[in-house]
C-alpha cells in the first residue's frame, strides 16, 4: 500500500524490544539506580567530605591512571599480537592464540598472585630489578602490569575481525603506487583499525578501572600510594559504612560514563570519516 511504513521480513521486534529493555533494567539499571538511591542516605556536605577526602582521591588517581597507561600499552601490542596471528603463519599459531584468552579464563586472584611471586622483590624477574632499584610489586608499576594482563585480549579480540576483512589488495595497490610501507600502514591500514583500537582501549580501560582481584594482592594496599578505590570500597563495605561505598561508587561509575562517552563519541566520528571514505 502506497505510503504504508515497510514491515520487517522476520517480525517479532515489539516482543524483542521488551524483552531487551525488561533484561537491561534488571541486570543494569535497578542495580545502578540501588547506588543512587543508597547515597541519598548521605546530605550533600556528608558526600563532599566522604568523596573528596585525601585518601579517596588518592585512590581515584591510582585507579584511573593505572588503567589509563595499561590501556594505552595493550593498544600498542594488542594491535601487534592481532597483527601477527591474521597476517602470518607459523608453528605453534593456534596455541598463541589460545593463550591470548587465558586472562578471561583466569581467575583474578590467582593471576593476582602469580604476578606478585614473579615481580616481588624475591621473585623470578623481581629479584633481579631490585638490584637496579626498580620496585615493580607493591607500586603502581606493578598495579599497570596486573591490568595490561587482564586487558590485552579486549584489544586483540576486537581489532583481529577487522583485520581479518581487510582486503589486502588495497595495501597492494598503495604499494604498486609508490606508497612506502610506513605510510601504507599510516594512510591506509591504520584508518581502517582506529574504530576497532578505540574500542578495544575502551573495554580495557573500563575492565582496569574496576578490577580487583589481580591487583589487591600485587598493589600492597598503601593507603595514598598504591590503594585502589574497588579496595576501599570493600573497606567501607566492612565497616558496615554503605553509602559511603556507594557515594565512592558513585564518583566512579559518572567519571567512567563520561569518558566512556567521550571514547565513543571519538569513535561514532571516525566511523563516519571511514564510511565517507
Amino acid at each position: 500500500m502506497k505510503g504504508s511504513k515497510p514491515r520487517n521480513v522476520l517480525p517479532g521486534f515489539g516482543l524483542s524490544m521488551g524483552f531487551t529493555i525488561f533484561y537491561l533494567s534488571v541486570i543494569v539499571l535497578i542495580p545502578l539506580s540501588a547506588v543512587l538511591f543508597k547515597t541519598f542516605e548521605l546530605s550533600w556536605p556528608e558526600f563532599w567530605k566522604t568523596v573528596t577526602s585525601a585518601r579517596v582521591l588518592a585512590s581515584y588517581r591510582v585507579s584511573f591512571l593505572t588503567a589509563f597507561f595499561a590501556g594505552l600499552v595493550n593498544l600498542v601490542f594488542g594491535m601487534l599480537i592481532a597483527w601477527v596471528l591474521v597476517r602470518y603463519r607459523f608453528p605453534g599459531k593456534k596455541l598463541i592464540d589460545s593463550l591470548v584468552d587465558l586472562p578471561f579464563a583466569l581467575p583474578t586472584a590467582v593471576a593476582g598472585i602469580a604476578l606478585t611471586a614473579i615481580y616481588a622483590p624475591n621473585g623470578w624477574i623481581g629479584s633481579y630489578l631490585a638490584p637496579l632499584g626498580i620496585k615493580v610489586a607493591y607500586s603502581p608499576i606493578g598495579i599497570t602490569i596486573a591490568l595490561i594482563f587482564i586487558g590485552l585480549p579486549f584489544v586483540v579480540r576486537t581489532v583481529q575481525p577487522v583485520l581479518q576483512d581487510l582486503e589486502k589488495e588495497t595495501e597492494e595497490a598503495a604499494v604498486m603506487l609508490g606508497s612506502y610501507r610506513l605510510r601504507t600502514f599510516w594512510k591506509v591500514i591504520l584508518p581502517e583499525l582506529m574504530p576497532a583500537l578505540v574500542t578495544g582501549f575502551a573495554m580495557a580501560f573500563a575492565r582496569g578501572i574496576g578490577e580487583y582481584g589481580s591487583v589487591v594482592f600485587i598493589s600492597g594496599n598503601m593507603p595514598l600510594k598504591t590503594e585502589i578505590t574497588p579496595l576501599l570500597i570493600m573497606t567501607k563495605l566492612e565497616q558496615y559504612d554503605y553509602a559511603g561505598a556507594t557515594a565512592i561508587a558513585l564518583v566512579m561509575l559518572i567519571v567512567s560514563f563520561l569518558m566512556l562517552l567521550v571514547i565513543n563519541l571519538l569513535q561514532w566520528q571516525m566511523n563516519r570519516r571511514t564510511i565517507a571514505r
